[in-house]
């Protein structure tokens, strides 16, 4: 569904900074693909070489089988239509009812009032505001201004939805409410969502594949399942360790630092006090979690093993089915 092909994006101006350098990455169709990085790494000038509000200074990026670049007016206006996007500050039209809001890109099109109307309908229902059609924005709460942006995009009946920190405005409690109206977007609409965030844990909630961004380039790209437990580069490594408040920059003390992850059924196994009375090796927990991965239930946890036979105790771990990744050397 989209495609990018060694792209890189500079702006003019101060010497010509690289917002993206020879970035290659493509997103199937159907698929939730998400992209995080710090502020700074590219990851909104990337979302916006997907609908053509940027302009790729190199490369290729193809969506739905246009060249965004090859596109005159009408074929941007077109490529629009397919292609819906939600904001992180919701950009609402301040003057106009939550239906307007809705209504508004359909009217743009020309749509007839009666298509506008039930349209609007069934959108408004689909995002959980039937009885909001007539309040204005500033009656509404954060979580129900976005799901309002949401409608709206989707108004045209796109099939690409993408999401630019759509959730970083957010309490968390209402966060998990929006992951879940895009997740069931995602399965009912058969809609291919790009994601842009900076929270490992929005990653984890709703995405299949994920591209780890860093400095206008990708560092990581993958599964998942295998960037979020088994991160390869130090940014995704970072990432990961914050998301379960584990300090990123080696200053743990004590005893030899590793990381375990559980996958599946040994998510629940009381296997920690087992190693530690077999091998006699004691444990600090500095840091983890419990949850899941989509559907799949996993484990992290970070722990500081000190005394007793620590070679031993990693090895009853990998054992049971069990991964160890070291983080530090004890002293280190």
């Amino acid at each position: 569904m989209i495609t990018f092909q060694d792209v890189s994006k500079t702006y003019a101006g101060a010497g010509g900074r690289a917002a993206l350098t020879n970035v290659s990455l493509s997103v199937a169709p159907g698929e939730v693909f998400g992209v995080i990085g710090a502020s700074g790494a590219g990851k909104s000038t990337l979302i916006r070489l997907i609908n053509g509000l940027e302009k790729a200074s190199g490369g290729k990026v193809v969506v739905d089988g246009d060249d965004v670049a090859a596109l005159g007016v009408e074929g941007l206006r077109s490529l629009r239509r397919r292609v819906g996007m939600i904001f992180q500050h919701f950009n609402l039209l301040s003057s106009k009812t939550v239906a307007g809001n809705v209504a508004f890109p359909l009217k743009l099109a020309g749509r007839p009032d009666a298509e506008v109307k039930a349209r609007t309908a069934e959108l408004l229902a689909r995002v959980g505001l039937s009885d909001f059609a007539g309040k204005y924005p500033a009656q509404l709460s954060g979580g129900q201004k976005q799901r309002v942006g949401i409608a709206r995009a989707l108004a045209t009946g796109p099939k690409v939805l993408l999401c630019d920190e759509a959730t970083s405005a957010l309490d968390p409690e209402t966060t998990e409410q929006i992951l879940e109206l895009v997740s069931n977007l995602n399965r009912e609409l058969g809609l291919t969502i790009v994601l842009i965030t900076h929270e490992m844990d929005v990653v984890r909630r709703v995405c299949d594949r994920v591209a780890v961004l860093e400095g206008g380039g990708v560092v990581e790209e993958g599964a998942v399942e295998d960037v979020f437990l088994h991160p390869t580069s130090a940014t995704a490594r970072r990432f990961v360790m914050e998301a379960d408040g584990v300090p990123a920059d080696g200053a743990l003390v004590g005893g030899r630092v590793v990381r375990l992850t559980f996958r599946g059924e040994a998510t629940y196994k009381p296997i920690l006090g087992v190693v530690a009375r077999e091998t006699g090796v004691d444990y600090s927990i500095l840091g983890g979690r419990i949850h899941r991965l989509r559907e799949t239930p996993y484990g992290q946890l970070t722990l500081s093993l000190t005394g007793g036979d620590v070679e031993a105790a990693i090895a009853r771990f990998q054992a049971d089915g069990v991964r160890v990744d070291l983080i530090t050397e004890a002293g280190r």
